[in-house]
C-alpha cells in the first residue's frame, strides 16, 4: 500500500482546500476526476498529482488496482458515492474520509463499524466544519463527566461564496434534511424542521439566530454524549415564523422521486453571486445539561469554515497514514479526541459552569 492521499472531486473548491493543506503537511496528494483539464488546473496550485477516471466506478477500480493510502471523497451525495468507494477501501484495506454532513449518510457509515473493524481499516465521516467543530466541543464539555440528559448543537460558519452554480450534489444534500429529527429518548425522531429558534451571543459580543437542522452533528452529538435528548441547529436555518410554517408540506413534496430530482436539476443550475465572509470567525457551540441540573456551554472559535474544512481531513489522512486511529466508523473526534480540533487551527472558549 502506497503513502499516496487520493482526493475524489479534488477540482471542487473543497478539495482545492484539503489539497492545499496535505500539501502543507508534506503528503502526497493525487486528486481524482473525469475533467482533465480542471484536474490540471487545481494540481498546478497545490503541485498534487491527477488521475483520470471516468466515472465512480473506474474510481472504485483504480483505488484496487493502485492501492492509495488513504480516499477521501468530496463528492456528494454521500448516501450515493459512499458505498462503492468504502467497498474498495476495504477490500485493499486503505482508510477513508468523507465530509458528509447528513443524517442518512452518517448513518449508513456507522452501520459500516463492523465490516472496517474486521478489515482492519478505518473510516471517519462528518470530517467538515459543521461535525467537527460541534462534536468536538460536546467531547470537551462531557469528558470525566457522567452521562447528560439533554444537548443541544449550533453551528455557526463563516465563509465566502465563491460565484457559479452550486451543483446536483450539493442541492440534493440540502434537500435531503428537510425532514426534521432530533434524538428523544435516545432514539432519532421526527421533529419541527427550522424550529427552536435560539439568539446567541457569540463571544465575540455580535449575535446570530440559530435553528434546527437535522444534520450530521445530530448524530455526532449523540453518539458523544450518550445523551438522551439531542438537537442540532445552525444560523443557516431560516428562522422565520412564515418558512418555518411551510417547511411541512415542503417536506412532504420532496418524498416524491420525480419532484425532488426536477427541483434538485433547477436548484442546481441556478447561478449565485460571489460574498464575502459575514464574520470574522466561525463557531462550534453546545450546551450540556446533567441530571442533577447542572449546565455547561462552550465554543470553539476558528476563522474561515471553508478552510477548516480543508484542514480537518488533511490533518486525520496525516495521522492516519502515521499509523494512529483505530479500524472502524467513527466522526473525527469520537476518533482522535478534542485535541484534533486545535491541531485544524481552532480555539476552546469554556464559560464557568452554571445551574
Amino acid at each position: 500500500m502506497s503513502a499516496q492521499t487520493w482526493l475524489l472531486g479534488g477540482t471542487g473548491r473543497s478539495g482545492r482546500s484539503i489539497a492545499a493543506q496535505l500539501a502543507q503537511r508534506g503528503l502526497t496528494a493525487v486528486l481524482v476526476g473525469r475533467d482533465a483539464d480542471r484536474l490540471h488546473a487545481a494540481a498546478e496550485q497545490s503541485a498534487a498529482e491527477t488521475l483520470l477516471a471516468s466515472s465512480l466506478g473506474a474510481a472504485a477500480f483504480e483505488i484496487r488496482r493502485q492501492r492509495p493510502g488513504v480516499v477521501i471523497n468530496t463528492v456528494g451525495p454521500f448516501t450515493t458515492t459512499a458505498p462503492a468507494i468504502v467497498d474498495a477501501c476495504r477490500s485493499v484495506g486503505c482508510h477513508y474520509i468523507d465530509l458528509a454532513n447528513d443524517v442518512a449518510a452518517l448513518s449508513a457509515a456507522f452501520e459500516m463499524h463492523d465490516a472496517a473493524t474486521r478489515a482492519g481499516h478505518t473510516l471517519v465521516t462528518g470530517a467538515g466544519f459543521g461535525v467537527t467543530a460541534t462534536e468536538s466541543v460536546v467531547v470537551k464539555l462531557c469528558e470525566g463527566r457522567p452521562v447528560p440528559v439533554r444537548v443541544r448543537v449550533d453551528m455557526v460558519p463563516s465563509l465566502a461564496i465563491e460565484e457559479g452554480t452550486a451543483g446536483e450534489a450539493l442541492i440534493g444534500t440540502l434537500l435531503g434534511s428537510l425532514e426534521g429529527r432530533q434524538i428523544t429518548d435516545g432514539r432519532l425522531t421526527s421533529a419541527l424542521i427550522f424550529g427552536d429558534a435560539l439568539r446567541l451571543t457569540l463571544p465575540d459580543g455580535s449575535q446570530v439566530t440559530t435553528a434546527s437542522m437535522p444534520l450530521g452533528e445530530l448524530l455526532a452529538a449523540h453518539r458523544a454524549s450518550g445523551a438522551g435528548h439531542v438537537l442540532s441547529a445552525s444560523s443557516e436555518a431560516p428562522s422565520s415564523f412564515a418558512i418555518r410554517a411551510m417547511m411541512p408540506a415542503v417536506s412532504t413534496l420532496m418524498r416524491w422521486g420525480r419532484l425532488r430530482s426536477f427541483t434538485v436539476r433547477r436548484l442546481a443550475q441556478v447561478r449565485v453571486k460571489a460574498k464575502e465572509r459575514p464574520r470574522d470567525h466561525s463557531w462550534g457551540h453546545a450546551t450540556v445539561t446533567w441530571a442533577d441540573g447542572e449546565t455547561r456551554e462552550g465554543w470553539l472559535r476558528l476563522g474561515d469554515a471553508q478552510a477548516y474544512t480543508g484542514a480537518v481531513p488533511a490533518e486525520i489522512a496525516r495521522r492516519l497514514l502515521a499509523g494512529e486511529g483505530s479500524p472502524g466508523a467513527y466522526t473525527p473526534a469520537a476518533l482522535f479526541g478534542p485535541a484534533l480540533a486545535e491541531a485544524c487551527g481552532a480555539e476552546y472558549l469554556l464559560p464557568k459552569p452554571t445551574r
